[in-house]
């Protein structure tokens, strides 16, 4: 048998250096509190201010990389005030210098002079000086999330390879952690969209107004997105996208707006295409005008069964972050629901009308083969009546009797051809308000009283004669579904003098109801103030037509 050869030395144990030990507490404490929550921007936070104690570094950031690897999406720091954040102004971007060369190669660095290294682009105005920097990529799920950057220890000391191999843990630590505040963001996120649209759903469905219900689509996809300006834009009768519904964190005036045909955009959306813009100011296909002075912007077409039927905007302030793949995705889900809510409900009130054009075409035969008829066999009686009558008073009597039935027979078959015409709305401003006043009193069970006053029909333009008419049905509707009036009076006056001075048209609705009660639902009246503060108007309350000043009285008015 071979005799084996004799052991050798053992092999050198390692050294462990004296801080080691007494850094894993300290370690350890930091992974527990990198994953102590699930809000991601905390999280972030968190993470640069235990990496900066952990290393006893002065200052700290995460540069959040784009989705597309293109520079930063977010950067988020720790050490400088906000004052002195202020003063710096525009956060790194994350497209040139040692940030970028860090995303382009998402390596572990660390520098004793970060003013001396080639791919450094200096400093900012007003940025404190660095001089020892330590980066470290963060990975979520293998690929890069951001970059952790520290720099310049507290004891001026430049950052040891003990300092590297900690945040290394860190960092892998801190993957996890925004792995799942990631998620859990996503999933709130997804949350909030799908509550959004039940919202949406809801108002469409409800059979209430239709501005409306396309002001409530505005207000959630404003809020949804994050944005500062929600839009809603309908097909326009002459071409191209009309602004029919608005929502903003300041007044605006955009509202009623219509947008030509030969915008670039708008050619996009008409083509069921959606538009995606990082900023506004830059974009070639946007001409001059307010959506300039804003900078990310989502355009998406409102589509169903392959027709375009409006579309939905959001804006975001200048400088914010681009709207990212998974808030494209959510937006998109978002407007095919509202897409097929808004078809719904239209074929809805179409199934409506057609009850109501059915309604009016079995009154109109009744009118003609049945009332018309009898009238007209009783004139042939009473005019058979007065030729045999001796008596000259009863023959005069029996005489304007007969002529009466004839001013009635009249007076009916006018009302069974109005029964029968289309619905479409008349040109003329008098007639469309007289329409409203008509429709209301089915529901309300009598007839408003009214008085024109002016040059209705030739001073009002077409843009404010139709929020007029929108503003009369809004305040009709409240006196039919929260006054329970019994009385309703309504003044229409053109070239009247408004509170400015300037000349305008006063829609004037008083109602002897209940009034309106503290607390209660007021989406209504805001609407009618939204309408008239688009035009350069304004809307109030008053009182109204009870005793004592009881009910309501609407004083609503905007320049010609």
């Amino acid at each position: 048998m071979p005799v084996p050869p004799p052991p050798g030395p053992p092999p050198p144990r390692p050294v462990i250096p004296v801080e080691l030990p007494a850094r894993v507490p300290k370690l350890l404490d930091a992974m527990r509190s990198v994953g102590a929550g699930l809000d991601l921007r905390a999280t972030l936070h968190r993470i640069c201010e235990t990496a900066a104690g952990l290393t006893d570094a002065r200052y700290a950031a995460i540069g959040v990389v784009a989705e597309d690897g293109d520079g930063l999406a977010d950067f988020v720091h720790h050490g400088i005030d906000e004052a002195t954040a202020r003063r710096i102004g525009h956060l790194p971007d994350g497209r040139k210098g040692l940030l970028g060369a860090l995303i382009r190669d998402p390596e572990p660095v660390r520098l004793t002079d970060l003013a001396g290294d080639p791919r450094s682009c200096g400093f900012p105005a007003h940025h404190p000086p660095m001089s020892g920097f330590l980066g470290v990529p963060i990975r979520v799920q293998g690929e890069v999330f951001g970059n952790l950057h520290l720099t310049d220890k507290r004891d001026g000391e430049p950052f040891t390879d003990y300092d590297l191999a900690m945040v290394r843990v860190l960092a892998a630590e801190a993957g996890i952690a925004l792995g799942n505040a990631r998620l859990h963001e996503s999933a709130r996120q997804r949350e909030r969209w799908i509550d959004g649209s039940v919202a949406v759903i809801t108002a469409l469905l409800s059979g209430g107004d239709t501005d409306d219900a396309l002001q409530v689509v505005a207000e959630q996809a404003r809020a949804l997105s994050g944005s500062a300006l929600g839009i809603v834009l309908l097909p326009a009768e002459a071409g191209g996208m009309e602004i029919a519904a608005v929502a903003a964190a300041h007044p605006t005036d955009v509202l009623g707006r219509v947008i030509p045909p030969d915008n670039g955009m708008v050619a996009e959306l008409l083509a069921g295409r959606p538009v995606f813009v990082d900023d506004a100011a830059t974009d070639p296909r946007l001409h001059e005008g307010p959506v300039r002075a804003y900078g990310p912007i989502m355009l998406l077409p409102l589509c169903s069964d392959g027709r375009v039927l409006g579309g939905l905007v959001m804006l975001r302030d200048r400088g914010e972050r681009p709207f990212t793949r998974a808030e494209r995705a959510l937006g998109d889900q978002f407007a095919a629901q509202a897409a097929l809510a808004l078809m719904t409900a239209d074929a809805q009130r179409d199934r409506e009308r057609l009850a109501v054009y059915e309604d009016r075409d079995r009154i109109a035969r009744d009118l003609h083969d049945l009332v018309i008829q009898r009238l007209f066999a009783t004139g042939m009686m009473l005019e058979s009546a007065q030729r045999r009558s001796v008596v000259p008073e009863v023959r005069d009597g029996v005489g304007r009797a007969v002529d009466e039935l004839d001013v009635t027979i009249q007076e009916i078959r006018s009302a069974i051809f109005a029964l029968q015409q289309p619905a479409e709305s008349p040109a003329m401003l008098s007639t469309r308000v007289l329409r409203e006043i008509t429709m209301a009193s089915v529901p309300l069970g009598f007839t408003p009283a009214h008085r024109f006053s002016g040059p209705l029909d030739e001073a009002v333009g077409d843009l404010t004669g139709k929020n007029l008419v929108a503003a009369l049905r809004e305040a009709l509707s409240n006196a039919f579904r929260h006054a329970g009036a019994t009385r309703i009076d309504v003044v229409v006056e053109a070239g009247v003098a408004l509170s400015d001075g300037r000349p305008g048209v006063r829609l004037t609705v008083a109602d002897d109801g209940v009034g309106v009660p503290e607390g209660g639902r007021r989406s209504g009246l805001r609407n009618l103030e939204r309408r008239a503060e688009s035009l350069g108007g304004s809307s109030r309350l008053g009182p109204g037509l009870a005793p004592g000043g009881g009910g309501t009285t609407v004083l609503w008015e905007a320049p010609h």
